[in-house]
């Protein structure tokens, strides 16, 4: 069994004297895991990092074996995240997001995404925007969206303002009136029609993807959330 693809690294661990097992996101192979014999060599030290993008070379005799990867650099991101605390977090959680996803699922639009985030110098409102707006395809991706179709109430297709949070169903503003303080807000950038500043935006959206998130993914999973998502979020909001 053999293939040739690209990969975003999203983790990486020892294995017995010099090799590591790399993690990494693939456009038409999804998450996939592989040995990298003499990884932990100087050679490879700059090379098997997360947050890096890499040509990958799979072998294994058969299509259930961890199998070996041969790596190439394409894009080494790895020591300019070292120098900034937000971009180092923002790679971190993306990683971490990739890594709850089926091995061997190919997710392209997601990996285009974080690679798009990890190689875009935008800070503040563009990124909170595009941080969030990945979490929400992730949930989507997942089976766990919320449903922005029509007001669960009323069947209207326009003027959707909140998200129920316990069905992720969407509710118009009129119709939400007796119960806003059970309901969440539904951002611009999810198809809200809510009038909010760029602050109040992104906060939205965030607390909406951290309902979902913990609801369907940490909680099932008895997972923490990641430990840099609040910190990162807490940033970009301050430079609102």
């Amino acid at each position: 069994m053999e293939w040739r693809d690209q990969g975003l690294i999203i983790g990486t661990r020892k294995h017995g004297e010099n090799a590591v097992i790399i993690e990494a996101m693939t456009t038409k192979h999804g998450r996939h895991l592989g040995l990298v014999r003499g990884g932990r060599s100087r050679r490879f030290a700059a090379i098997l990092q997360p947050g890096n993008t890499v040509e990958l070379n799979w072998r294994a005799r058969l299509e259930d074996h961890l199998g070996a990867f041969s790596v190439e650099a394409i894009s080494l991101r790895a020591a300019a995240l070292m120098q900034s605390r937000d971009r180092l977090s923002l790679s971190q959680l993306i990683c971490e997001h990739l890594r709850v996803l089926p091995e061997r699922d190919p997710h392209p639009r997601l990996l285009a995404e974080a690679n798009a985030m990890h190689d875009n110098e935008a800070d503040g409102y563009p990124l909170g925007c595009a941080l969030a707006s990945f979490e929400m395809r992730l949930l989507n991706e997942l089976g766990f969206g919320i449903d922005v179709a029509s007001c669960a109430l009323t069947g209207e297709q326009t003027g959707l303002a909140y998200i129920s949070p316990k069905t992720g169903r969407a509710v118009t503003a009129e119709a939400a009136q007796p119960y806003l303080s059970k309901l969440m807000r539904l951002p611009h950038m999810f198809g809200g029609a809510l009038d909010l500043s760029e602050k109040d935006e992104v906060e939205a959206a965030f607390s909406l993807t951290e309902h979902f998130l913990n609801m369907h993914i940490w909680l099932p999973r008895q997972l923490s959330p990641p430990s840099m998502r609040e910190r990162l979020i807490i940033s970009l909001c301050k430079a609102l």
